[in-house]
């Protein structure tokens, strides 16, 4: 056993494995689309709370859909489905239908929370709404995750995680220089923090409803979201300063920033001015410690230009094994700039069980992303693969009293799959 599995036992030595994870006993009805909504109820399944996804099996969701499909999976499973639907179970059942709404209704006592992310009037339309589920259930805890919220001029919009980093200064600020064309962030960041922020106000709104039995309804605006975790820039603006587009390097420290090396790229810089006359010696420039140009950090950023060539010039001449290891013997932050593929296989992210596999209803294993946290007591773990459309379908519905003779007609009508 190495050092890294040691540790690994030492902080799970008092977990509990007979437990799903510290939600167990919560209760979700997941009824969404694409990415927010099941990335929301994803995060809560990874807890432990048992989600059961609504889906339509004659419309089957994009995310099932969308190439590329994971290898060996049949029926095909998309990348976005595998990440995003993990430990749920998913029930086939048309709630467009009056008999559908008439299923959702009859479970809906069985639930702690419901958790939609149509555009706004959608679950209305449907007789599903936060007012309609609180005549069965007054104290229902009820998400809504949406573009732009259940309020605001811009409510009845269409919201996509693009429209969101547009909306929110994102990709104006997310460019080299000013110009640069602005970029969109290639994961879906508006839906990530959306589906986070979701996931965090149930688990409030859980604690809540313990102390007051008093149910809520969420609005989570993908844009809220983004505008919330900005780093303060956002808050900048709102105080009339304009925000400087920066790019790779830190804005208060220097030298920073991407730096080309024999083999690829590192990202590399210093803060503090002790690190400065640590790095200068490292690289060879044992002159520079105490160069009144550069010696404190005022007048490193000053000089931004030439502290970054210097740095780069030493970092061309190294391989980024050789100066992460420098690095590491001189306690100078450091990170090689891996491709996605080096990145899954690293071997920290193995050593931190950042994936781990799991198989399908058809026996075929899949690397799928692990929940996040490491919790001593309640371990979070992938515990099941994501489902096929309808898998747990007549499971469920047995569950809740639905006669074998009530499946059947549902059946039968096309209500469930």
């Amino acid at each position: 056993m190495n050092h890294a599995e040691t540790e690994r036992d030492e902080f799970y030595k008092n977990a509990r494995y007979d437990l799903p994870g510290p939600l167990v006993g919560v209760r979700v009805l997941e009824i969404t689309t694409t990415w927010a909504g099941p990335r929301c109820g994803c995060i809560l399944a990874d807890y432990g709370a048992d989600v059961i996804r609504i889906e339509l099996a004659q419309v089957p969701d994009i995310s099932r859909m969308l190439p590329p499909h994971l290898p060996g999976t049949n029926p095909p499973d998309g990348f976005l489905h595998a990440s995003a639907n993990k430990n749920k179970r998913s029930i086939a059942l048309d709630i467009r239908k009056p008999e559908g709404r008439s299923v959702f209704m009859r479970m809906l006592p069985n639930f702690d929370i419901v958790l939609e992310n149509f555009k706004k009037g959608t679950m209305a339309s449907w007789g599903c709404s936060y007012t309609d589920c609180c005549k069965i259930v007054p104290n229902i805890i009820y998400i809504s995750i949406t573009g732009f919220g259940q309020f605001g001029p811009y409510s009845e919009r269409p919201g996509y995680d693009p429209a969101a980093q547009a909306y929110s200064g994102f990709m104006w600020l997310n460019r080299e220089n000013e110009n640069d064309t602005p970029m969109r962030a290639p994961t879906f960041l508006a839906d990530e923090l959306a589906g986070l922020h979701g996931a965090l106000s149930a688990v409030a709104a859980i604690r809540h409803r313990e102390r007051t039995g008093e149910g809520q309804h969420i609005d989570v605006s993908l844009l809220d979201a983004t505008m919330d975790s900005s780093t303060g820039l956002l808050v900048q603006a709102a105080a009339g300063i304009e925000p400087t587009i920066i790019g790779n390097p830190m804005p208060f420290a220097a030298p920073t920033g991407i730096f080309k090396c024999k083999d690829g790229y590192v990202y590399a810089g210093v803060l503090l001015d002790t690190h400065w006359k640590v790095m200068a010696k490292m690289i060879g420039r044992p002159e520079l410690a105490d160069d009144p140009r550069y010696s404190n950090f005022l007048g490193r950023i000053m000089q931004r230009e030439e502290v970054d060539k210097i740095l780069g010039e030493w970092c061309e001449k190294h391989t980024r094994e050789e100066i992460v290891e420098a690095c590491q013997t001189h306690q100078i932050a450091v990170a090689s700039v891996c491709s996605a593929m080096e990145a899954v296989n690293d071997p920290h992210v193995q050593a931190r069980a950042a994936f781990s596999p799991v198989k399908t209803v058809d026996g075929t294993e899949l690397r799928l992303n692990s929940p996040a946290p490491k919790m001593s007591r309640t371990p979070l773990r992938n515990r099941a693969a994501a489902p096929i459309v309808g898998q747990h379908t007549d499971e469920i519905l047995k569950a809740m009293g639905f006669s074998e003779a009530e499946r059947a007609k549902l059946r039968e009508t096309g209500v469930i799959q």
